[in-house]
């Protein structure tokens, strides 16, 4: 005898499949908002890492994810890259960029420069200590799940309109990777620009 999928099964893996969807569309449209116009892709670039409380020692999930998506945003084109990693001691004793810079070198084996902000508690002085650090590269890439790393882009693009035009798209978003903290992502995000 056939067995039926009762209706609020199917609506419930409906509606699960409708804020993952919805989640990813908001990702995908992030990740290509507040970007410049003329960033040099074969000159200097800086990749700015927006960090997440932290508790440690060692780097959280988010973070790991936040540097991972830094090291895989580095053209391989750019003359020279640096990676900035920023974030003070918001969750604990040790710096979130400490953190992040540990786990790039002994985790991912990363070699290249990194510079860090480590005394920045919000995204807003991330983004204001990161740009002494970045200033003279041809591209900037703010990464960190991507609406956060818009949020990100939109803070310099306030403050530094000069180095707006150098703002390039980082690797942040692929589809369908980390669907939960895409869905966390998209309700913050959602909350961040209903009180704007």
């Amino acid at each position: 005898m056939r067995r039926l999928i009762p209706p609020l099964a199917v609506a419930a893996t409906a509606a699960g499949l409708g804020v993952l969807a919805w989640a990813e569309y908001v990702n995908w449209r992030a990740s290509h908002r507040a970007l410049g116009v003329s960033a040099g892709e074969d000159g200097i670039e800086a990749v700015v890492v927006l960090g997440y409380r932290d508790r440690g020692p060692a780097a959280n999930f988010v973070n790991r994810y936040r540097v991972r998506v830094g090291l895989r945003s580095q053209s391989p084109r750019a003359r020279e890259s640096v990676l900035v990693l920023c974030g003070g001691s918001v969750g604990g004793d040790i710096p979130e960029a400490e953190l992040m810079a540990r786990y790039a070198r002994e985790s991912r084996g990363y070699a290249g420069r990194i510079l860090l902000d480590s005394t920045s508690t919000t995204t807003q002085q991330n983004i204001e200590n990161a740009i002494a650090l970045v200033e003279d590269a041809d591209a900037i890439k703010v990464v960190s799940n991507s609406p956060h790393a818009a949020v990100g882009r939109e803070y310099l693009r306030s403050r530094r309109p000069d180095l707006a035009d150098r703002l390039a798209r980082g690797a942040d978003y692929r589809l369908g990777e980390s669907p939960l903290l895409k869905v966390a992502a998209a309700f913050i995000a959602g909350r961040y620009h209903a009180r704007r």
